[in-house]
């Protein structure tokens, strides 16, 4: 069995974090991200779902999620991934449609699974320019010319907001404020006003994605905010609502790929 690579660097310079995921077996649960991801897997195939749609990945793929497009993937035939992706945060992205078109807007990519081997080459180039510490314009230079591509051609031309009714979006409010407490489904209903079954079934039609999983993911982006600012993990855990740091330490795994105290380690260098 290959080495486990678990690898994320982070630039300073362009805001933008770089993954790469090499030969892991791990299946990522149904979950999203409060950024953008734009990856590619370089060997192995997975199973994808997102957005309720499902897919067969493999390599040369362009993936593209939206924040709050939820997704999950495993491993097909035992198949070891090599998996690299870069995450940006919405308001870099607003920084950097500003510099490419004149106005600042979050964009909303409009297809999730892109056949395109031309991107993903370019992506490859900036990926592993983050990696390396590459010079700045070079690294510049490559992220312009691939988000210029992505907008001409695969964009709504403005941001939309998700056809999400009243009702959930309250729900969606209420969850994102009282994250660190123990919510109930009986509270949600409440503030639904809808009861409990119902509510469950259609938060998960609109959303993608269950109550305590969006709950969950909420927990770990607050708590991933908090890492990079050099809380320990404990604290963190504490913070975001975990019963304890090793319940915490099992999700931030599950969803992340490591471990809260390797994720931490990334930015120290510039919490010193």
């Amino acid at each position: 069995m290959p080495q486990e690579i678990r690898n994320i660097k982070y630039d300073d310079i362009l805001k933008i974090e770089a993954y790469q995921f090499k030969g892991i077996m791990q299946k990522f649960p149904n979950h999203f991200h409060e950024h953008y991801v734009i990856g590619f897997i370089e060997k192995g195939n997975r199973y994808l779902s997102c957005k309720n749609k499902t897919y067969i990945i493999q390599p040369g793929v362009l993936l593209i999620f939206n924040p709050h497009d939820n997704h999950a993937c495993e491993q097909i035939d035992n198949q070891n991934l090599d998996y690299r992706c870069i995450n940006i945060q919405p308001e870099i992205m607003e920084n950097f449609i500003l510099e490419i078109t004149g106005k600042p807007y979050q964009p909303v990519f409009t297809s999730q699974v892109i056949f395109n081997d031309e991107l993903v080459n370019t992506l490859r180039k900036l990926h592993e320019m983050i990696l390396e510490g590459s010079a700045v314009l070079q690294k510049e230079e490559t992220l312009f010319s691939l988000l210029e591509q992505l907008l001409t051609e695969y964009t709504a031309k403005k941001n939309t907001s998700q056809n999400i009714n009243i009702p959930i979006q309250k729900v969606c409010s209420f969850i994102k404020q009282h994250y660190r407490e123990n919510i109930s489904l009986t509270d949600l209903a409440a503030i639904a006003e809808l009861n409990k079954y119902y509510l469950l079934r259609l938060f998960t039609k609109q959303t993608g994605i269950s109550p305590y999983s969006y709950l969950e993911t909420i927990r770990i982006n607050k708590a991933k905010a908090l890492l990079q600012h050099g809380t320990l993990p404990i604290d963190a855990a504490l913070q975001t609502g975990f019963t304890d740091q090793s319940h915490f330490s099992k999700f931030f795994k599950k969803f992340i790929g490591l471990t809260p105290k390797q994720y931490m380690n990334i930015f120290k260098n510039f919490n010193d």
